[in-house]
C-alpha cells in the first residue's frame, strides 16, 4: 500500500488527493494544511466581502469531513508540517492546536503550501489595522474590521486581488484610495489597454494613485499612509495587494533545488529534484509557453492541473504540463478586462520580435440591441504570424474572445488560423466577422502587405516631421476631438476631396476605430500616396494618449 502526504489544500493540493484517491483506493492518503480550512474558493473571497457571494460557506468547497466521506482522504487541518527529512522519508508535523509534534512517513509527498501575500519591511505596517485578503481568516478579520465607523480604506497594489477589493469595498459603501507603484492598474496588460479601467474607477468614485511608491505609515490615530511623491493618504485602514511569492522554506530546508524566480524547481511531470517529493501550484516555477523562461504565475487553474498530474506521476501515468501562458481574467465594475500570453512590454524585454494590431468591434451583432464594444490587442511574430499574446477590455464578451485566444495560442495557431475559425453565431451572440475572425483578417492584411499601419506613439513625430495626418470620420463625428495637426476629409467625399491632397508629402489616414481607415488607406495607396492607416483608429489612440 502506497502512503501519500500532502502538505496544502486549496487547488493544488486538494485536486492532487481527490485525483490519488480516484486512481487508487488503496493508497493511504493524509492531508496537512496548516489553517482551519482545507478546500476554499480564495477567488472568491473579494466578490463575499463585496456581498456578490451572500453566503460565507459557499466559499468552502470542501470540509475535512466531506472529504473523508467521499474520498476516504484523512484530513488534518491546523496541522503545519515543520521539516523533511529526505533520508529517513518522513516529515515533522506539528499539531497547532495541541502543540504537539509528531513524525509522519511517506512514499509520495506532494508538497502544495502556496504562496504568502507580500508584506514589504516598512514602518506602520504592522499595524492592527493593517490586512492582506488571501484565506478565509484574513476575510473574516477584514470583515469583523469594516464596522461602520471605517469611512475610508486604502488599497495598496491594483492587481487582480487590489481591483476586485476596491470593487467589494466601494460595493460597501467605502471611499477607497488605490495606490500603485507602476503607472498602470492591472500589469499583465499593456498600458493603453488599461485606460478604460482607470476610468472606470474613477467614475465609481475611486482616488486613484498610479506611480506612487508607499513609504511608510503612520499610526497614531488614522492612518496616515506617506507616498514617495510627499503625497499623504489618510484611512481607516489599509489592504495590501501587492502581490505574493512562493511558500518555499520548507523545500530549501529540505535541499531541493530552486528556481532562479524563487519557486520551487520541477520537472514537467511535477517532480522535484527529489524524485519521491513532487510540488504543485504557486510555490513551483513554471515555464511560459511563449517564451520558454521560468515565471511564476500564481493561478487556480494551472495549480489544479499541476496537482492532477502530480497525482498521475505518482501512480506511474504518462501526464505531463505544458507549461503557463498566463490567461487571467478581472472584473472591474461593468468593465472586463483579460489577458493570455506574454503583453508588449514582457516581448520587449525578451528581445522577441513582433507585431500588434488593435481592433474594436461589438460583442454581437450591432443591429441586435445591447450592442456593447470589445477592444482587443493581439501580438504576434512577424514571420510565422504565430500569435504570442492578446489582451481584451469591454464589458461583454471578453471571456469569450480570450478564451478562444488562449486555445489558439496554446495549439500554436497563427493570424491565418484567426481569420479562419468558425466562431459560433447568431446576432445576440457575436457577428458572422467576430471580433475574433477581424483580428485574423487584418493581421492577414498587414502580412500581406495590404494594410500598412502607423502606432499611436508615432503620431506626435509624424505630425512635427510634416507628415499630413487626415481624419475620414464624418464630420459630426470630430466634435468629441481629433489628433493634433489633422484635417478631416471625410471618406464619404474622399473621391471627390482627393485634389485637395498632396502627394508630396506622406500621409497618415485614421476614422474612429480603423476600419473606414483602412479603407481610405488602400484607396490612397491605389492612387499613388504614401499612407499609412492609424492602428485602431482614434480610440486606440485616445487610450493611449490617457496613459501618457
Amino acid at each position: 500500500m502506497q502512503k501519500i502526504l500532502i502538505v496544502g489544500g486549496v487547488a493544488g493540493g486538494a485536486s492532487a488527493a481527490a485525483r490519488a484517491r480516484r486512481l487508487s483506493e488503496s493508497a493511504e492518503i493524509i492531508v496537512f494544511e496548516r489553517g482551519p480550512y482545507v478546500s476554499f474558493a480564495n477567488c472568491g473571497l473579494p466578490y463575499h466581502l463585496g456581498g456578490e457571494i451572500a453566503e460565507r460557506d459557499a466559499l468552502l468547497l470542501h470540509t475535512p469531513e466531506s472529504l473523508s466521506a467521499r474520498f476516504g482522504i484523512d484530513v488534518r487541518v491546523n496541522s503545519e508540517v515543520q521539516a523533511i527529512d529526505r533520508t529517513s522519508k518522513t516529515v515533522a508535523v506539528h499539531n497547532r492546536q495541541t502543540g504537539e509534534t509528531y513524525a509522519e512517513p511517506y512514499d509520495a509527498l506532494i508538497l502544495a503550501p502556496g504562496a504568502a501575500p507580500i508584506r514589504p519591511p516598512l514602518a506602520g505596517l504592522d499595524d492592527s489595522r493593517v490586512f492582506t485578503l488571501r484565506n478565509i481568516p484574513d476575510l473574516d478579520r477584514l470583515m469583523a474590521a469594516l464596522t461602520p465607523e471605517i469611512k475610508t480604506v486604502s488599497v495598496v497594489g491594483a492587481g487582480f486581488i487590489g481591483l476586485e477589493t476596491v470593487e467589494a469595498l466601494r460595493h460597501r459603501g467605502v471611499q477607497v484610495h488605490l495606490i500603485e507603484r507602476g503607472p498602470q492598474v492591472l500589469a499583465p496588460l499593456d498600458a493603453e489597454m488599461t485606460a478604460p479601467l482607470s476610468a472606470t474607477l474613477k467614475a465609481h468614485g475611486v482616488s486613484l494613485f498610479l506611480g506612487e511608491s508607499l513609504q511608510q505609515v503612520t499610526t497614531g490615530g488614522a492612518l496616515q499612509l506617506h507616498l514617495e511623491s510627499g503625497k499623504v493618504i489618510s484611512s481607516d485602514l489599509i489592504v495590501l495587494a501587492i502581490g505574493v511569492r512562493p511558500e518555499s522554506a520548507l523545500a530549501r530546508a529540505a535541499g531541493l533545488d530552486i528556481g532562479i524566480t524563487g519557486g520551487v524547481l520541477v520537472d514537467n511531470q511535477q517532480r522535484t529534484s527529489d524524485s519521491a517529493i513532487y510540488a504543485v501550484g504557486d510555490v513551483v516555477e513554471v515555464r511560459h509557453v511563449v517564451d520558454g523562461k521560468p515565471v511564476l504565475l500564481p493561478l487556480a487553474g494551472p495549480a489544479n492541473r499541476q496537482g492532477r498530474i502530480a497525482a498521475d506521476t505518482v501512480f506511474g501515468r504518462s501526464s505531463h504540463y505544458r507549461g503557463s501562458q498566463g490567461t487571467a481574467i478581472c472584473k472591474v465594475f461593468e468593465q472586463t478586462a483579460a489577458s493570455t500570453g506574454l503583453n508588449e512590454k514582457a516581448l520587449q524585454a525578451a528581445g522577441i520580435a513582433y507585431r500588434k494590431l488593435y481592433l474594436h468591434a461589438g460583442d454581437h451583432a450591432g443591429y441586435y440591441p445591447g450592442a456593447t464594444p470589445v477592444s482587443l490587442k493581439i501580438l504576434f511574430a512577424p514571420d510565422s504570424g504565430r500569435l504570442l499574446g492578446a489582451q481584451a477590455v469591454g464589458e461583454k464578451g471578453v471571456d469569450k474572445r480570450i478564451d478562444v485566444l488562449a486555445v489558439a495560442l496554446q495549439a500554436g495557431l497563427t493570424v491565418d488560423d484567426l481569420a479562419e475559425m468558425e466562431l459560433s453565431y447568431a446576432p445576440p451572440y457575436g457577428s458572422a466577422k467576430d471580433v475574433v475572425n477581424l483580428a485574423g483578417m487584418a493581421a492577414q492584411n498587414l502580412q500581406e502587405g495590404l494594410l500598412a499601419i502607423a502606432q499611436p506613439e508615432e503620431i506626435a513625430v509624424a505630425a512635427a516631421q510634416g507628415v499630413q495626418i487626415i481624419d475620414v470620420r464624418e464630420p459630426e463625428e470630430i466634435m468629441a476631438g481629433m489628433l493634433p495637426g489633422a484635417r478631416n476629409l471625410p471618406l464619404s467625399e474622399l473621391r471627390r476631396l482627393l485634389p485637395h491632397l498632396p502627394k508630396g508629402l506622406p500621409v497618415i489616414v485614421y476614422c474612429q476605430v480603423g476600419l473606414r481607415g483602412y479603407i481610405a488607406q488602400r484607396f490612397l495607396a491605389q492612387q499613388g500616396y504614401q499612407v499609412r492607416s492609424l492602428n485602431g483608429g482614434y480610440k486606440t489612440w485616445s487610450m493611449w494618449q490617457q496613459m501618457q
